[in-house]
């Protein structure tokens, strides 16, 4: 079993549209397994069109809670919290769990042991069935943090389904950036596909996420979206990518069928021939053949 990471130094590139057309190619061959590690804007499912089969509650972590009939307002909470989440009153004090970040300081801190850490919930996660293959995605509420640990627990739940099924292929899109939740989706894969667009700020975005999977041993590989809109800039990404010894294995043109085909929540590859289902497929064969490998 492999893990393949989809993943773009920023968000916009076109990373999703390629991840969910190189799960189409990929299930006509293989038994694969797919995750949405971007759990704070999952868009995976607007193209897979997935039915939900579990839906499971995501504890990320914990909030005080004081008890107001041990609390004897002596403001020790108040003093020792950093996040100013303790509102004083004139019997007893109580926390503001919007501003509340788990701290537990004043917990360990108040004598009358009147505090609590009491666990939240932070978000949803599902497992989905698809045309293509099972689907791992999550939905984190809003405001709420520890986005790499629910990318790490839907990254583990496809890893461990493809484990149990035998399924040859996790393939994982990645959220954008270069954060916690890119970190927890790139631990552990096999191979990294970069997606980046032609523009001034693509060579700059490329080398963040690069040296992101690099410093964890992460092979890379790189595809240049809408190449065509800027072949000046496209060209600067090649370079880059010589001088780094990481291969470009397709530069995919810019078509409004791409757009098309999300409107009626398909995968290019799967709504229409033509230039970029081309070379998307030149992509996953060349992926594929890196796997075997």
């Amino acid at each position: 079993m492999k893990q393949l990471v989809i993943l773009s130094g920023k968000g916009g590139t076109g990373k999703t549209s390629v991840a969910a057309a190189l799960a189409q190619l990929a299930s006509q061959e293989l038994s694969i397994v797919m995750a949405d590690a971007d759990v704070d804007a999952a868009n995976l499912e607007l193209v897979l069109d997935p039915t939900k089969q579990e839906v499971q509650d995501f504890t990320g972590g914990k909030v005080a809670a004081i008890d107001p009939a041990k609390c004897t307002a002596c403001g020790i909470c108040n003093e020792v919290c950093r996040f100013e989440a303790i509102i004083p009153g004139d019997e007893a004090y109580r926390v503001d769990a919007l501003a509340c970040e788990g701290c537990a300081a004043c917990y360990t801190q108040c004598p009358e042991e009147a505090i609590r850490m009491e666990e939240e919930q932070d978000g949803q996660w599902f497992r989905s069935d698809t045309r293509f293959g099972p689907l791992f995605h999550a939905h984190l509420f809003a405001g709420r943090e520890n986005s790499g640990k629910l990318v790490t627990l839907v990254k583990q739940q496809a890893r461990l389904l493809a484990l149990d099924t035998g399924a040859a292929l996790v393939l994982v899109d990645g959220p954008p950036g270069i954060g916690c939740p890119v970190i927890s989706a790139s631990a552990g894969v096999d191979l990294a596909l970069h997606v980046v667009e032609p523009t001034v700020s693509g060579v700059h975005d490329l080398e963040r996420i690069m040296a992101t999977t690099d410093h964890f041993g992460v092979p890379s590989f790189v595809a240049i979206n809408k190449a065509d809109l800027n072949p000046t800039r496209a060209r600067e990404i090649t370079a880059f990518c010589a001088a780094r010894g990481v291969e470009v294995m397709e530069q995919i043109p810019y078509d409004d069928v791409v757009t098309e085909a999300m409107v009626h929540g398909q995968p290019v590859t799967e709504y229409s021939d033509g230039p970029v289902t081309e070379a998307l497929s030149d992509i996953w064969h060349r992926i594929r053949q890196w796997l075997v490998k």
